[in-house]
């Protein structure tokens, strides 16, 4: 899976939040914002192929969590993406 392309992160008011780029503008009918794991995420997956376990193991070398909750999370950010269509 890849993060669409179409979707830059940035930051306003001091969140950052997700919008789609476009000649007209961004569509600010629907937010969604990025916590400080879900940004480092974005950032470090945005422009390449990956899985579940790349993610995981990402949680896993800035975090210290172990395998079982990093997999659980990861798997939860990449569904939420699913369902907002960002990847």
């Amino acid at each position: 899976m890849k993060i669409n392309e179409a979707y830059k992160v940035r930051e306003m008011a001091g969140e950052h939040v997700v919008i789609m780029q476009g000649r007209y503008g961004a569509d600010m009918t629907r937010v969604i914002s990025l916590n400080e794991s879900s940004l480092y995420l974005w950032e470090a997956l945005q422009g390449r192929e990956f899985e579940v376990e790349d993610a995981a193991g990402l949680l896993i070398e800035r975090y210290g969590i172990d395998l079982q909750t990093a997999t659980r999370d990861a798997a939860a950010w990449v569904e939420k993406l699913k369902a907002c269509k960002l990847i």
